[in-house]
């Protein structure tokens, strides 16, 4: 990028749900010469989480009907209207914000679209990815080079894509399948994609709404299966 040229405003979108021990320091870790605004979507918090998460500095929006997808989704309807980059992080603090400049540098270089942080490259503190949550992503990664010659190890929530990339993608998916269809989609339509190994932490606080439970990681699976299945068989 030139010198001379305005670094692009940056958005970023912060999912949470009873995450009030974790996330004053996720939103005080993201980079602020990098991030223009931080965006926390509350999914129906019966903590804390909102009120901490202002005092922190970020801009909070409700969005009561659960779902990982809606979240974000409604993360998106709130940015500014100027976002160029947006980024999407999750509010346990097992996702590394400070390492931001990973995934936003190389679009800010014209380098990539649509940059994914792969946890199962870098550097993971022990028990915080469990073992088929890792075999999960080498599968998913297995499968989308079959579809589409796309390379991929992991759907972490760590990632950042151009905004009008993401418009054009016209993404659905309300649920735990909601990084998945992104992947899906934007492998379908040859976006420059890249994959940057981050670090990953155990959660911070609180309690895994997905591996923490047998249900959730049942429920999870479950998402992620069906939105395969429907985003492989559509035409568009």
């Amino acid at each position: 990028m030139s010198n001379n040229k305005p670094k692009p405003f940056v958005s970023v979108i912060i999912a949470a749900l009873n995450e009030e021990e974790s996330i004053a320091n996720v939103i005080k870790s993201v980079p602020k010469d990098l991030a223009d605004e931080i965006v926390v979507v509350d999914n129906g918090s019966n903590d804390r989480t909102a009120e901490i998460a202002k005092g922190a500095g970020a801009r909070v929006i409700q969005e009561p009907l659960a779902g990982y997808g809606r979240a974000f989704r409604a993360g998106l309807r709130a940015i500014s209207p100027g976002c160029e980059i947006v980024v999407f992080l999750d509010g346990d603090g097992s996702d590394c914000p400070e390492m931001m400049d990973r995934l936003v540098t190389p679009i800010i270089e014209d380098r990539s679209d649509f940059v994914i942080g792969s946890r199962t490259r870098g550097n993971r503190e022990a028990g915080s990815l469990i073992f088929h949550q890792v075999v999960a992503g080498y599968m998913i990664g297995f499968l989308l080079r079959i579809l589409y010659g796309a390379h991929s190890t992991d759907m972490g929530p760590f990632r950042a894509i151009r905004r009008e990339t993401l418009d054009k993608l016209n993404l659905r998916e309300e649920t735990y399948g909601w990084p998945l269809e992104m992947q899906m989609r934007a492998a379908r339509a040859r976006v420059r994609t890249m994959e940057v190994p981050v670090d990953y932490r155990r959660r911070a606080g609180g309690h895994s709404k997905i591996a923490g439970t047998i249900r959730g990681t049942i429920f999870a699976s479950t998402r992620i299966l069906i939105t395969f299945a429907r985003i492989a068989i559509q035409r568009s």
